[in-house]
């Protein structure tokens, strides 16, 4: 495959100087319980590993929400999550399922939106035959109150 692989990497150099233009920042699920902070009275929830921080991209990967709560005998009203692409380069780790996902720097003001969310890796990184970006599914976690 070397053939290929030197056929496409000009694309590769393309999408990692052009679209991956913003920096992520992603932690593995915490393995450690909540603990009560006797100070503030708050439950402090311990922050995982970084498994991975660079360049990156958050994009929508389907324009329709996907229902999470679909059943009408559940005592709880139905709820919607947002599913999200993270990009990153192929030299980027794959990521673990439940790993957090936030966007810590951006290049733009229209990115900049992004800061302050964070989503949940749904799947591990998704593989392919010939790949020229790492793709991750995400869904998008609730937005903090003020957020756009």
């Amino acid at each position: 495959m070397a053939g290929l692989d030197k056929a496409i990497a000009g694309a590769t150099r393309w999408i990692e100087t052009n679209l991956l233009a913003d920096t992520v920042r992603v932690r593995a699920s915490a393995t450690a319980e909540p603990v009560l902070d006797p100070e503030t009275g708050q439950i402090e929830y311990p922050q995982g590993q970084v498994v991975y921080e660079g360049p990156g991209a958050v994009i929508p990967s389907s324009p329709v929400d996907r229902r999470t709560a679909p059943e009408q005998s559940q005592p709880w009203s139905e709820q919607y999550r947002s599913s999200y692409l993270l990009l990153t380069p192929l030299t980027a780790p794959v990521l673990p399922q439940g790993a957090l996902v936030e966007v810590t720097a951006a290049h733009s003001p229209v990115s900049a939106a992004l800061l302050g969310r964070n989503w949940l890796t749904s799947d591990p990184g998704l593989a392919s035959t010939v790949d020229v970006v790492r793709r991750t599914p995400l869904d998008q976690n609730e937005a903090p109150a003020g957020t756009p």
